[in-house]
């Protein structure tokens, strides 16, 4: 089995050296398989439990690196982007950019600069936090043990939108969450900017109940990819909405707590909160 597993290994490692090498002529599966020497169906299933992703789906994740890195340029066009990375047009280059970034590559150009961005601070029972949103919802939401370096995050994300102090009613509705009942979290609107794989683990963890406790490898088999409980790690540490996407309540397989981006000792208290509020509820 492990000669097996190595066997593997090698394959897909050859794989990815090939995609990263032609991937401005865009292979195909077949094409890609038959220079590993397996067929495509297998070669879909040892490359999807390896990655955690599709043949296809990591292409368009190497493909749309290369197009950001192009799009830096402020002398490059859409259509040398797209012509410089394989793709047939500027048509296609819209698409993977929403597919992959969640927005148009001409917005990533801009680096948001035409996004209108309130954000304020507030204090929660775990400590304060920098809460952010647009028009169409929240998009950040980070414990702000320091605050400056909170905000800097933030901007970071969204290099060149612009930014005001202010309290919204969005922002309002979603603090709400921390005093009434977690039930109404589908009111909430989110605005999430991830890849298709990031966006359905997070759709995972708001499947998850107050009190309740997943794994890694639970969400990866729920998302039908049970080899990819790395990826799903990797997912979960990206998550730009504290809270709200309840990272906080998946552990280790082993019942470890594990670690959290804002402190594993904030981790287990906000666990133990919410088991509080379970048990008081039921009662």
């Amino acid at each position: 089995m492990k000669e097996k597993s190595e066997h593997n290994f090698l394959r897909i490692a050859e794989a990815i050296e090939y995609i990263n090498l032609h991937f401005k002529k865009q292979p195909r599966l077949e094409e890609i398989a038959e220079k590993i020497h397996v067929s495509p169906f297998h070669f879909q299933r040892i490359f999807t439990e390896w990655a955690g992703v599709s043949p296809k789906k990591f292409l368009q994740y190497i493909s749309v690196e290369h197009a950001k890195g192009l799009l830096k340029d402020e002398q490059a066009t859409l259509s040398d982007t797209a012509f410089e990375t394989g793709l047939s047009g500027t048509g296609r280059l819209h698409d993977l950019f929403m597919q992959i970034e969640g927005m148009t590559p001409g917005e990533y150009k801009q680096g948001g600069e035409t996004l209108a961005i309130n954000y304020s601070y507030a204090q929660t029972p775990f400590g304060d936090i920098l809460v952010a949103s647009t028009t169409k919802g929240i998009c950040f939401m980070a414990f702000a043990d320091n605050e400056e370096q909170a905000l800097a995050d933030l901007k970071a994300m969204f290099p060149r939108a612009s930014f005001r102090q202010m309290v919204d009613t969005i922002q309002q509705n979603a603090l709400y969450i921390f005093t009434q009942d977690w039930n109404n979290i589908d009111k909430i609107k989110l605005h999430l900017k991830g890849t298709p794989f990031q966006l359905k683990v997070w759709d995972a963890l708001l499947k998850i109940p107050l009190g309740g406790l997943s794994t890694y490898g639970a969400i990866a088999k729920r998302l039908d990819q049970p080899g990819a409980s790395r990826a799903v790690g990797s997912a979960v540490g990206d998550n730009p909405i504290a809270f709200l996407i309840p990272c906080h309540r998946v552990i280790r397989s082993s019942g470890i707590v594990g670690e959290y981006h804002w402190g594993s000792t904030r981790k287990t208290a906000m666990i133990g909160w919410e088991a509080a509020r379970r048990v008081s509820g039921q009662s």
